[in-house]
């Protein structure tokens, strides 16, 4: 990194160097080396005389705060200001030699002109607080007495005026003089002043009064104290800011050493309570991360080992899956400590690339400062996200990785890795998947956008017609289609499900009403039938009270407009509202496909994914079942955890596909 000839400070205001080797340096004047220079001789003089006044300095400013500070909370500042004192003059006198000294001595100004300000405020308010004290003490009872005396005749006294307006109040409304609106609103102004007035002849009492006045100073004592050593810390800190550091071009050893040790690159740039930070990381990382990764502490596994062996040649007891999730948290410790080292090593550099352009680091006051602003949604979001980590990633990568296996009932606790075997079986229809994958695949498709359609169609149609003028009832209607979404969905679907059974007061009323016997959930047609009503039933709810939300904001003119201009009602519809409705919902519609997709409540609830038919679908599938509800049959019924994990992968990417190009083609999430 080469030398510039002017800094920059924190708030790029550009500084000439003070020091003289370098901008020989940088002019090509080499010819004196760095250790005679005679800048170097007079800073290092300058370097041992601050070192040695210091020290007497700081013996005597102990010495003096514990005399003349009036409590603990002023120690520090009585030491600083001795401090100040003592040592502005010889910082100013080397202000030309180091941006150094001008910062002390900026300092040193600051401390001189505020901590006799800190001091004064709070001995006056604790002199107050004195005074007040005295007087409580001093209070007698026959004070007191006298005091709740005059209180008793007040408080009569406002009572009667109170009841006085009030009963005019109440003669005006009777005689129709004012509003009941009117009458109720100054009902409640009159009786919030008679409360509050009651309550400031309660502090007529000294006793109470002087109390109060007590508990306020020792609040105001605090506070003022705290808020005045943030505006002292704020000064300095601007000191520092606009005050830019010298430093001669180095190796950067220290953004070295905080790749082998995080939090010892910070302390080597005196940022130490960030040092702390890193420190624990790196406590994470030596005494978990890396142990964890190598199989200390694994329950059965053998850390990342275990995620390739999957317990190959291990003990009976051993089992795979153990083997693997234990593999992945161990990917997952190792991630974080290489998260944490590269953190380390660019906060580390970054502080020494400016300094070397003349920013100073950071000091805690500031540190925090960011800390509340910028960097508090990172402070907040961190634990969830490694949460999300650990109760969403880890099983999704587990699932993933399942579906590479030979993990079936024949090989439960110890499987092997099966590469792409199960993928290649869906895609040609054999194995245990067989010819049924690809039938369930496509009614899947159909039962998706069929059901979630009708449910969105009658959602719409029904707020259009709620929301019409001419409709009465609103409130009946709408009540009435949100019961779907309001009484649980399994009581719902387990009702359809008995009433549609055979003897079902459903099937037998369709049966009398056709004149056919009719057998609904033993037919694979009129099952799934079933099933896309049900759905667009108990879909059409939420659909409904998303569309009459944007409805009634939709603004009245719009359509005026579109009458004067000779639209008609359907012209009006189409081209205003549905636009309008989809431009605001249209995510939640990508939803409810989404949603239905895997919706694997209502098939298996309704009849099973019955009806069954050995013939087309193999033993582990019904005619209705799908793709979900085929996967908990081939995982939990089945134990053929390898290829359902396969196929739970393979739905995964078409739902992020179609959502992606949803999200993409929808309006809602263009900026305009």
């Amino acid at each position: 990194m080469k030398y510039e000839k002017y800094l920059v400070d924190d708030r790029a205001n550009l500084h000439p160097r003070k020091n003289q080797y370098i901008i020989d340096q940088i002019e090509g004047k080499t010819d004196v080396s760095k250790s005679s220079h005679p800048y170097n001789i007079k800073l290092n003089e300058y370097k041992k005389e601050e070192k040695k006044l210091l020290n007497i300095k700081k013996r005597e400013a102990s010495i003096i705060s514990k005399k003349e500070a009036h409590s603990k909370d002023f120690k520090d500042l009585a030491a600083k200001y001795y401090l100040a004192q003592s040592m502005l003059d010889f910082y100013e006198s080397n202000s030309d030699l180091t941006y150094d000294a001008e910062l002390k001595a900026k300092e040193a100004n600051i401390y001189i002109n505020e901590i006799p300000d800190i001091i004064d405020h709070d001995l006056c308010l604790k002199s107050q607080l004195t005074e007040k004290s005295n007087k409580l003490h001093l209070l007698t009872e026959e004070d007191i007495r006298i005091a709740n005396e005059k209180i008793d005749e007040d408080k009569k006294a406002l009572k009667g005026k109170y009841d006085k307006d009030l009963g005019l109040l109440k003669e005006s409304y009777s005689k129709k003089l004012i509003s009941k609106k009117a009458y109720k609103s100054e009902k409640q102004k009159l009786k919030k002043s008679f409360e509050d007035n009651n309550k400031a002849i309660e502090f007529q009492n000294p006793k109470v009064s002087l109390e109060e006045e007590i508990k306020s100073l020792k609040y105001k004592i605090k506070k003022d104290l705290r808020g005045k050593r943030k505006i002292l810390s704020s000064d300095l800190a601007e000191a520092r800011r606009r005050t830019p550091i010298e430093k001669e071009k180095i190796r950067p050893w220290r953004s070295m050493v905080s790749i082998l040790l995080p939090g010892l690159g910070q302390l080597l740039n005196g940022q130490w309570q960030k040092a702390i930070c890193f420190f624990l990381g790196s406590l994470f990382i030596y005494m978990i991360a890396i142990p964890y990764a190598l199989g200390f502490g694994n329950y059965q596994g053998e850390g990342i080992a275990g995620l390739i062996s999957l317990a190959e040649g291990g003990g009976r007891l051993d089992r795979s899956i153990l083997f693997m999730i234990e593999g992945i948290i161990a990917l997952v410790f190792i991630l974080i400590a290489i998260f944490i080292y590269i953190k380390s090593f660019k906060d580390t550099r970054n502080v020494e690339k400016a300094e070397m352009a003349g920013i100073r680091p950071n000091n805690w006051f500031e540190t925090r400062k960011f800390m509340r602003t910028d960097g508090f949604p990172y402070l907040i979001t961190t634990p969830a996200l490694i949460l999300i980590v650990f109760i969403v990633i880890v099983p999704i990568v587990t699932a993933i990785l399942i579906s590479f296996t030979d993990m079936n009932p024949q090989n439960q606790n110890k499987f092997h890795w099966a590469g792409l075997s199960n993928y290649i079986t869906i895609a040609k229809g054999q194995g245990i998947a067989g010819k049924a994958f690809w039938k369930i695949f496509g009614w899947t498709l159909v039962w998706t956008l069929a059901a979630s359609t009708l449910a969105i169609v009658l959602g719409f149609i029904f707020a259009l017609l709620v929301n019409n003028e001419r409709i009465k009832g609103k409130k009946f209607f709408r009540t009435v289609y949100l019961l779907p979404w309001a009484v649980p969905a399994f009581i719902t679907i387990m009702f359809f499900s008995i009433m549609t059974s055979r003897g079902g007061v459903l099937s037998n009323a369709f049966s009398s009403l056709f004149n056919t016997s009719l057998d609904i959930k033993n037919n694979t047609y009129q099952t799934r039938l079933s099933l896309i009503l049900i759905q667009g039933w108990l879909g059409h709810s939420y659909i409904f009270l998303l569309t009459t939300g944007v409805l009634q904001a939709i603004p009245k003119d719009l359509y005026e407009a579109a009458s004067i201009d000779g639209a008609s009602g359907i012209r009006r519809t189409f081209k205003i509202t549905i636009p309008l409705v989809l431009f605001q919902i249209a995510p939640m519609l990508i939803n409810q496909y989404t949603f239905n997709f895997n919706n694997f409540s209502i098939i298996y609830l309704y009849n099973q994914g019955g009806p069954f038919n050995p013939k087309v679908y193999g033993n582990l599938a019904g005619s209705s079942d799908i793709l979900i509800s085929y996967i908990y049959k081939l995982t939990m019924e089945s134990q053929y955890q390898a290829i359902g994990a396969a196929i739970t992968v393979f739905i995964s990417i078409i739902l992020i596909i179609i959502s992606y190009l949803g999200y993409r083609k929808s309006s809602a999430f263009k900026e305009y």
